[in-house]
């Protein structure tokens, strides 16, 4: 749960909210049982707003920031 492209998934996210100048709560979910009740099949996978929007891929900063800004 700890692994490496979680994290990076993690930091870019972060990086994309502070660029972005937004207010968000950023959150490593590592319970295996709420990844399952997510859906996720493949890790990293990132969520907006409670809905994943992509998984198995970590994403840039630029990337996510398309995901924040509709």
């Amino acid at each position: 749960m700890g692994c490496p492209k979680c994290k990076q998934l993690a930091l870019n996210a972060e990086a994309a909210v502070k660029e972005l100048n937004i207010v968000a709560e950023i959150s490593k979910v590592t319970d295996i049982g709420k990844i399952i009740e997510y859906g996720v099949m493949m890790t990293p996978a990132l969520a907006v707003d409670g809905a994943i929007v992509l998984s198995g891929k970590v994403l840039s900063k630029d990337e996510i920031k398309k995901f924040l800004v509709k």
